[in-house]
């Protein structure tokens, strides 16, 4: 990474240190929710679990960085920058809740219609091909930037749509060369949660979107008992 980078990381010998992916999944099933960096809870987020020298090692067994690509593929797991425009991951369990909060009760087209989602965001979505329950094609990111002919603030509005929960990052892959050869960084295909997990999982969440905040705030404070509620609220603000 480029810049100074100052993290939070724990120590070899603390109980709570992550040590593999699958532990980073087991504390994302647990809690539901899991920021991949600090966000002002302590212990709330994979950096503070993991000693601060293992990112960017590139070592499998102990990076990070590399097991969120490996997390993204999990089918009870959701990845994207669903925290404060930040990375971080969403249990199945919990994901229905999450969107229907983040979503405020729309779908996609009702956002639009209401003034509520730019156009910008709404060809990105339109580029996936949804059918009518919101399935529809992966993509990576360069694949969407041009069909949807959209240049001008193209990051922040694919920032958006997952704070939004309209997508969620489902992969990461090279590009290949004319001899099918990997090359390069690995570079993120995103989908909606639908194409994922189906229309009927995803938007199983009854009663109001406050409804299903006051639910994920109880689970979060479940396990960070002495936070704040106001501190909840911001990083799970839409």
């Amino acid at each position: 990474m480029d810049g100074d980078w100052n993290l939070r990381g724990c120590k070899r010998n603390d109980p709570n240190r992550l040590k593999s992916p699958e532990e980073v999944a087991e504390l994302i099933r647990r809690i539901g929710f899991l920021p991949l960096f600090s966000v002002g809870i302590p212990g709330f987020s994979v950096e503070e679990r993991v000693p601060a020298w293992d990112w960017w090692s590139d070592d499998p067994a102990s990076d990070p960085w590399i097991w969120r690509m490996i997390l993204a593929e999990y089918d009870d797991i959701a990845y994207g920058k669903f925290f404060d425009r930040k990375a971080g991951f969403v249990s199945k369990q919990w994901f229905p809740a999450f969107a229907n909060y983040r979503r405020d009760g729309y779908d996609y087209e009702g956002l639009y219609e209401d003034g509520k989602m730019k156009g910008g965001a709404k060809r990105i979505l339109d580029t996936l091909k949804l059918d009518e329950n919101a399935v529809g094609l992966e993509l990576m990111s360069g694949q969407i930037r041009k069909s949807a002919g959209v240049e001008k603030g193209f990051d922040g509005l694919m920032i958006d749509l997952q704070m939004q929960s309209f997508l969620l990052i489902s992969r990461f892959r090279q590009k290949r060369n004319k001899k099918g050869i990997a090359y390069g960084w690995h570079l993120p295909s995103f989908m909606t949660p639908e194409t994922k997990w189906g229309y009927d999982f995803v938007n199983g969440e009854e009663g109001e979107p406050e409804q299903s905040y006051l639910k994920m705030e109880k689970q979060i404070r479940l396990h960070f008992p002495e936070t704040e509620p106001q501190t909840i609220r911001k990083i799970m603000k839409r």
